[in-house]
This record gives C-alpha cells, sequence and structure tokens, in this order.
C-alpha cells in the first residue's frame, strides 16, 4: 500500500505509468520473430492464386518469385484466358501465408515480379519441297490421237470399200444405255486391294499387280471387261475376260496404261481390247455428253477386220485389202443434217464429225461404246440408227501421230 499525500500518491501512478508505455514500445510484438496470425512478411507474395491455381499457371508461363521484370501483357492474357487467376504480388500483409520457396525479403519492399516467362524455341518445320504441281489428269494428252481433231483431213481412197465391210446400210447403234449395257469403269485409289492376275494371254500382258474393288463393275456380255481408273496417279488398268479365281483373278489378257503418256502398246501386243488400245479414252460417258461436248474420238466395232494401221498394235487376222484394219478413222460427214436429233444424241454426233471413232474390237456393225449411266435417254439415243454406213467416210490418217 502507498503511503503519502494524494498528490505524491498520483505522480508516482504517472510515472508507472509512463514506465510501462515504454517497456510496451521497447519490447512488445512477437519475440520470436514470427508474423502475427493475419500478417504476412513485407514482400512476399500471397498464396491465394497459389491454392489450386499456382501448378496450372506454371504451365502457361509462372511469375517468378524473384524477378525484378514486369511480365508482358501477352503473357497475362494467356493465364487469365487458359489457366485461372493471375498471381497477386502484394506488399501488405495478407491472411495466408507465403509459398512453399518465398523469394528473400528486402530492405525496402517492392512488389515482386517474375523473371520474364521462358518462352519455347518455336518448332521449326522444314520448309515444304518445291515441287511442280500434280498435273490434272486428262484422258490421254491433248496431242494424242484419240484428241485430234480430224474433221479437216482428207477422205481416204479406199472409204467406199471400207465403208462396205463393214455395213453400207446398216445402222448406228448406242451400244451403252440406262439399264446396264455398256463399259462401266471403276475409280480406285492407293488403299484399293491390288492382286497378280492370271492371264491367258500373258506374253502380252502387263503383269500389273491391278488394282480391284471387292465389288468391281464389270462389263456384262461375251467380253467382261474391267476397267480401273486411278485419277490421283492418273493410270489406267484394263483387263479382258475377267473372272474370280477363288480368292484372286484370272483374265485373257490387260493392260496398264498412263494416261500422261502417249506411249502405244509394244507392235504385235493386245491389250484389254482386240486392237491393243486403251478402251477408256474411246467411251462416251454422261459427265461429257452433259457437259455440251465430247473431245475425243469413240470406240466402235465391226463384223470382220484384218491387220492393224496407227494407232493400233494389234490385229485379229492378217492384213488383206477387202476389210478394215484396226485402228481405222472413220467420222462422219459434214454434210449431214443433225438439227433433227434430241440435245444429248447432237453431242455425240457432233464428236463424229469432229473426231470420228476408231475401229477398236471385232463385234456388230457401227456400234459406238459408252458408259452405262441409268441418266442416259435411251429413246432419244435410239434415234441414232437414223444414220447408216452411207452417212460415214474414211479419213486418211497416214500423217496423225501421237505428239
Amino acid at each position: 500500500m502507498l503511503r503519502g499525500s494524494p498528490a505524491r500518491i498520483a505522480a508516482a501512478g504517472a510515472l508507472l505509468l509512463a514506465a510501462i508505455v515504454v517497456a510496451v514500445t521497447l519490447f512488445g510484438g512477437s519475440a520470436s520473430g514470427t508474423p502475427q496470425p493475419g500478417a504476412t512478411p513485407s514482400g512476399s507474395v500471397g498464396e491465394s492464386w497459389a491454392t489450386g491455381t499456382a501448378g496450372t499457371i506454371a504451365t502457361a508461363g509462372t511469375i517468378a518469385t524473384a524477378a525484378t521484370t514486369e511480365p508482358g501483357a501477352s503473357d497475362i492474357a494467356l493465364a487469365s484466358e487458359t489457366a485461372g487467376p493471375t498471381a497477386v504480388v502484394t506488399t501488405a500483409p495478407t491472411a495466408t501465408q507465403r509459398p512453399p520457396t518465398p523469394r528473400p525479403a528486402t530492405p525496402t519492399p517492392r512488389p515482386a515480379t517474375p523473371a520474364p516467362v521462358a518462352t519455347p524455341a518455336p518448332v521449326v518445320t522444314p520448309a515444304p519441297v518445291v515441287t511442280a504441281a500434280a498435273a490434272p489428269c486428262y484422258v490421254l494428252p491433248s496431242s494424242n490421237v484419240w484428241n485430234r481433231d480430224i474433221s479437216r483431213l482428207g477422205v481416204a481412197s479406199n472409204s467406199a470399200a471400207m465403208v462396205s465391210a463393214i455395213g453400207l446400210n446398216a445402222y448406228l447403234h448406242p451400244d451403252f444405255d440406262a439399264i446396264g449395257d455398256g463399259i462401266p469403269y471403276n475409280i480406285v485409289n492407293s488403299s484399293t486391294p491390288t492382286y497378280n492376275v492370271g492371264f491367258q494371254y500373258a506374253d502380252e500382258s502387263d503383269p500389273g499387280p491391278y488394282p480391284i474393288p471387292s465389288n468391281p463393275r464389270v462389263e456384262t456380255g461375251s467380253d467382261h471387261h474391267l476397267l480401273s481408273l486411278d485419277i490421283g496417279q492418273c493410270k489406267l488398268w484394263e483387263l479382258y475376260d475377267v473372272r474370280r479365281v477363288g480368292s484372286g483373278w484370272a483374265a485373257g489378257s490387260g493392260a496398264v496404261f498412263d494416261l500422261r503418256s502417249n506411249a502405244l502398246r509394244p507392235a504385235g501386243w493386245t491389250s484389254a481390247d482386240a486392237a491393243g488400245l486403251p478402251i477408256l479414252p474411246g467411251l462416251v460417258r454422261y459427265e461429257e455428253v452433259v457437259a455440251g461436248s465430247i473431245n475425243h474420238a469413240i470406240r466402235f466395232t465391226a463384223p470382220s477386220t484384218c491387220g492393224y494401221i496407227y494407232p493400233a498394235t494389234h490385229l485379229t487376222a492378217a492384213p488383206c485389202s477387202n476389210l478394215p484394219p484396226m485402228g481405222l478413222r472413220v467420222r462422219l460427214k459434214a454434210s449431214v443434217d443433225i438439227s433433227g436429233f434430241g440435245p444429248n444424241a447432237q453431242v455425240v454426233l457432233t464428236a463424229l464429225k469432229r473426231y470420228g471413232m476408231i475401229l477398236a474390237d471385232n463385234g456388230s456393225p457401227w456400234y459406238i461404246s459408252g458408259v452405262p449411266d441409268s441418266r442416259w435417254n435411251d429413246d432419244e439415243f435410239h434415234q441414232l440408227q437414223n444414220l447408216t454406213g452411207t452417212d460415214f467416210e474414211v479419213v486418211d490418217t497416214s500423217g496423225l501421230r501421237n505428239g
């Protein structure tokens, strides 16, 4: 108990109070230096972004804990768009602990900024090899005799005899229709199964292999032609008298043609056609007719032939003077009026005037070949039968060659 006057007691109390304030000022706070609850050491990175997001942002570009430069705008955009919230750098205390790997405290607190984000080196993609663009695939070059306009060539000296031998009064007949007659072809590619076909005339056939779809379109009738066209390779495979043998195929003969080449078969060799010629280039196709023009000669047959002339390479009988040879070129006379025919029939007849037809096989007289198509108007094409052998003439092609 204090003794003395009230004034002395009051003064002593004041001195004691001042001493307590000084002591608190000098020794206040945590003696261990550990932050008080709710505080973070100055300059540390708060973990409000770290938990559940730090790993994600690291994938897109981590904000480094010992950085000295500001992140670029693109880094921030990347983080905010793809990786969740951007890391928050603080200098004031927060209610969370610092990240597991804090940067050292600095005498003058300042916002921690990341080192430049390491940008992965761009993947170097080799420059494409500069090659010539793949040429479009046409059915033989424009310089090939199949595709040559022969409307101005002279008439052969033996024209009357040859027309008479084929059939002066026989009528022109389209050997294709909407119900399946004709010579179809198959579009194939590198994934089409291929076969080593067994040939009856192997010595004049190309060995292949031949791409044949699992369910190919084959010509009906006796010749059983099977044609396969690869537009990517611009390559044509043709087979004659094809048939399944077990899990494979056999045929009478076969030939392979590069449609970008003017090369002929070796002299004396057949193909899938008796004349040694490719079949597809001479077929009437629906797409070209409805487009308004056929720009090539058309394949046709005659009952009897002998020998062969260019561009044919094969014969079915020894050369003679009274029968037409394989490869004979015939055209519709320019004087024939075709205005009364239907529009699609006129396309065919115009082609017969300009490009003519090439004798390629033995068969019925004046039968022209085409691809079967359900869209054909058979009634219209029956009009072609109004024309007979008298409307045709043989062309002198003695000077006509590929190239």
